[in-house]
């Protein structure tokens, strides 16, 4: 079974990680080298162990576009959304054996680097759902 585990941050994440003034320590050069081996090792693990098929970040939510429904016209929203805090930062998806084996992976996430001293805005988490792959799978 695919399972997708999505990752949260909010316009705040990303503007520390790109080192714009904030809340909090900013990330050094050390500190994103730290937080890119860690992913690596993480995805690498993945690859060796024929789980990994796909992860991909995504840009800061300023980049972002929301369209909706107004009196049945698409109305184009341009982020970040003033409604919400956190959205989709990146995703991986992994091909394994059971539920619990994606949350045991997911769960390596909670060790990611991060600067000393910084404190989250938001209690950390990421999402783990199963895939589609069939009408079935809709069930319950």
């Amino acid at each position: 079974m695919k399972y997708m585990i999505m990752m949260y941050g909010s316009q705040q994440d990303f503007d520390m990680l790109s080192g714009k003034p904030g809340e909090g320590p900013a990330w050094t050069g050390e500190d994103l080298e730290a937080l890119h081996a860690f992913m690596t090792e993480w995805n690498g693990d993945l690859v060796q162990s024929g789980e990994f098929v796909d992860a991909q970040g995504l840009t800061a939510p300023v980049h972002a576009r929301r369209v909706r429904l107004k009196d049945g016209v698409p109305v184009v929203t341009d982020g970040p959304y003033a409604e919400t805090q956190e959205v989709l930062a990146g995703y991986t998806i992994v091909e394994c054996a059971s539920f619990d084996r994606a949350t045991e992976i997911a769960a390596r996430l909670a060790d990611t680097p991060h600067p000393e001293g910084t404190v989250l805005q938001n209690e950390w988490y990421v999402d783990i759902r199963p895939i589609v792959d069939s009408f079935a799978d809709l069930e319950g």
